[in-house]
């Protein structure tokens, strides 16, 4: 896990330097990538999906439609509850942001030996399992 951590830390830290505009921060920044994949997600469930208070969600959402990333509406069945999506701006961001991620792991593998890309490329199925594995109850 320190392994996967630290990747993933100087991965962030990359292209947060290379990133042209203001990178969101961190907390932002899940929660747009969690509204992108669950598009009409309420504030409630993303505060469970992302182990976070309500109101500190809430918070997060207000930031970032004021920045024009996300889309508030409220939901049909329950006018109390909000229905949250990413911006036509937000999906170009999040696109944006994974095409340089992409190339900056790309330069970088290229400098591994073959042997090193290999390994890495046989873990990516044992490493998916014990994701699934942890995310179990």
């Amino acid at each position: 896990m320190a392994a996967i951590s630290a990747v993933r830390r100087t991965a962030r830290q990359a292209v947060r330097t290379a990133w042209r505009d203001e990178p969101l921060p961190t907390a932002q920044s899940e929660l747009l990538r969690l509204v992108a994949a669950q598009p009409g997600i309420s504030v409630a469930d993303a505060a469970r999906e992302l182990r976070l208070a309500p109101n500190t969600v809430s918070t997060l959402v207000g930031r970032l439609a004021g920045q024009g990333l996300l889309g508030r509406e409220r939901a049909v069945a329950d006018a109390r509850s909000v229905r949250l999506s990413v911006t036509r701006r937000a999906r170009q961001r999040i696109a944006d942001w994974r095409d340089l991620r992409a190339d900056l792991t790309q330069h970088a593998m290229a400098g591994l030996s073959a042997q090193d890309r290999q390994a890495l490329t046989d873990a990516v199925p044992a490493l998916l399992r014990l994701a699934e594995r942890l995310a179990l109850p």
